[in-house]
């Protein structure tokens, strides 16, 4: 008995460490430019999406948006569009997608794709396999997005 509960108690621990990772880079799916399921099972923090979204060695995404709940920062970039209302252009799934790997919803976009761990131009060998940002990362700076509506 000892045993069956052991061996329960692992395939428990093992399922929920997989569910806490989120879903991986190749299995999400993108369909009609929308990531409809939650790359994890816990809600994205727009508090933490707003500093990753700021981060310069993160999210890094003021290097190329304009972003006036930032003001505050330096060097806003003018190469990507506004955020400015952008809660009111995208849907959540939409905002999923773009972030995850914009150049599955449009063609040609320079935006990086920030979840995905293959098809990296020479990455540096430390980056290899690994994503730009954590699923949750993600999800963060989704919910963060959601935020931003007209005033």
């Amino acid at each position: 008995m000892k045993y069956i509960f052991e061996a329960a108690f692992a395939v428990a621990l093992s399922v929920t460490v997989a569910q806490a990772d989120g879903v991986k880079p190749m299995d999400v799916a993108y369909v009609d430019g929308a990531v409809t399921t939650a790359l994890t099972d816990q809600a994205g923090d727009a508090a933490n999406g707003r500093k990753v979204f700021a981060n310069r060695k993160q999210g890094n995404c003021l290097a190329c948006h304009m972003n006036e709940d930032l003001s505050e920062q330096s060097f806003h970039g003018e190469v990507g569009p506004t955020m400015d209302g952008v809660a009111d252009r995208w849907t959540e799934a939409e905002l999923r997608a773009i972030v995850t790997n914009s150049k599955m919803v449009f063609e040609g976009s320079i935006m990086p794709a920030f979840y995905i761990d293959t098809g990296y131009e020479r990455p540096l060998d430390k980056f290899a396999g690994k994503t730009i940002l954590s699923a949750q990362q993600v999800e963060d700076v989704v919910a963060y997005l959601l935020t931003l509506k007209e005033e």
